[in-house]
């Protein structure tokens, strides 16, 4: 995903995305990324949980707030629920 936001962000496109590796975000230096402590897989957290999940996309969207990037930033909170 950090290639096709390099991509994107070239053409005037504002991206962000979830990362379930952060190594790999660091190296590649998204535009914005939310690394989340979850199981691959399951980047919104475990399922079932659309509350969880709607604060998870809330902190990623919350990445077009900062004032310049590369951002990569943490997610505070383990999933809830079975993993």
């Amino acid at each position: 995903m950090s290639a096709v936001g390099h991509y994107l962000e070239e053409g005037g496109i504002p991206s962000a995305s979830i990362s379930l590796v952060r190594e790999h975000s660091e190296a590649m230096g998204p535009p914005r990324a939310l690394w989340v402590p979850f199981t691959l897989g399951r980047p919104l957290g475990a399922p079932n949980d659309p509350a969880f999940q709607r604060m998870v996309l809330r902190a990623m969207l919350a990445l077009f707030d900062a004032d310049e990037g590369p951002v990569l930033q943490d997610f505070a909170h383990d999933a809830p629920g079975p993993d």
